[in-house]
């Protein structure tokens, strides 16, 4: 196996430390050490006699690195191999297992599951998509939909029609919820309602719309357009973004062009990733401590 040698070694520093070797697989997202450039690997080929990679970044642009040494695979320095030298020096089992988008380890072959009585309620379409893209893998493993409200104004009548009890559990994401706010006291009425309290959980993010809990990062921008006073935050946003904003056509195609920025958790702020995280284990813990887990 390859060794950790990046920069000299001093005298009496411990051993190197070997690595695991990795095939050079197109769609594996790696980190160059000596750049920083991120990546996913979209084409392995030969270039003046050597193995070289082609890193794919978030914004489309590609760079291309020699093999070997100088990676980082989920934070762990790996030695970046020929698929074929990897397939004769290491067994299967070294392989790095899949990582879904929510970071959690993909479950293979995957029986479908009925779904559970139990389910995740969030405000609207694009709150939906989002939860469903970085964390679909995970729901489907547990059973669990998620289901847009359109709004949480009658959010008590909701939660009263829904009749939720031991089995039949609710978590509910709430945009701006914040200390003093209209949707902190819409969460108290709907937690007042019987059978709520122990099978009704109401969490929130503080911002505005789910779109900002997008790293603004993720965009190339170092920051969310301010959205002066009395405009449609929507609209404020593509307008400050430089994108059509006219239409209900121009907000659906801005959603889906900032959506298809977002690869995994790493692309969304803490603040909703905690909440969404916090949600699933509730709607799950009655399962687990049957199973003893």
């Amino acid at each position: 196996m390859g060794t950790y040698d990046w920069g000299a070694q001093e005298i009496g520093a411990p051993k190197r430390r070997e690595l695991r070797k990795v095939p050079a697989a197109v769609g594996l997202l790696l980190e160059d050490v000596q750049t920083g450039w991120v990546g996913e690997v979209v084409r392995v080929e030969k270039a003046g006699g050597m193995r070289v990679v082609a890193l794919e970044d978030r914004h489309g642009r590609t760079k291309s690195f020699r093999t070997g040494f100088g990676f980082l695979l989920e934070g762990e320095p790996v030695e970046l191999v020929d698929p074929a030298v990897a397939q004769a020096s290491a067994p299967p089992a070294q392989a790095a297992p899949a990582r879904s988008a929510s970071g959690s380890v993909v479950v293979r072959n995957l029986k479908a599951r009925t779904a559970r009585a139990s389910r995740i309620w969030v405000e609207g379409k694009h709150d939906a998509e989002l939860v469903e893209k970085v964390w679909g893998h995970d729901l489907r493993v547990e059973g669990i939909v998620v289901e847009p409200l359109h709004g949480v104004d009658d959010l008590a009548a909701a939660v009263r029609d829904f009749s939720p009890g031991p089995g039949r559990r609710l978590g509910i994401l709430v945009d701006h919820l914040v200390a003093g706010s209209k949707e902190e006291r819409i969460a108290a009425a709907a937690m007042a309602v019987p059978g709520a309290r122990g099978n009704v959980l109401v969490v929130g993010h503080p911002y505005v719309d789910v779109w900002q809990a997008i790293r603004p990062s993720v965009l190339g921008i170092p920051a969310w357009p301010v959205v002066p006073r009395g405009t449609d935050w929507k609209t404020g946003i593509l307008r400050g973004l430089g994108w059509p904003s006219q239409t209900p056509a121009d907000v659906a195609l801005g959603w889906k062009r900032l959506l298809g920025n977002v690869r995994t958790y790493a692309d969304l702020e803490a603040s909703l990733l905690g909440r969404v995280e916090e949600v699933i284990d509730f709607l799950t813990a009655e399962e687990s401590r049957r199973d003893g887990s």
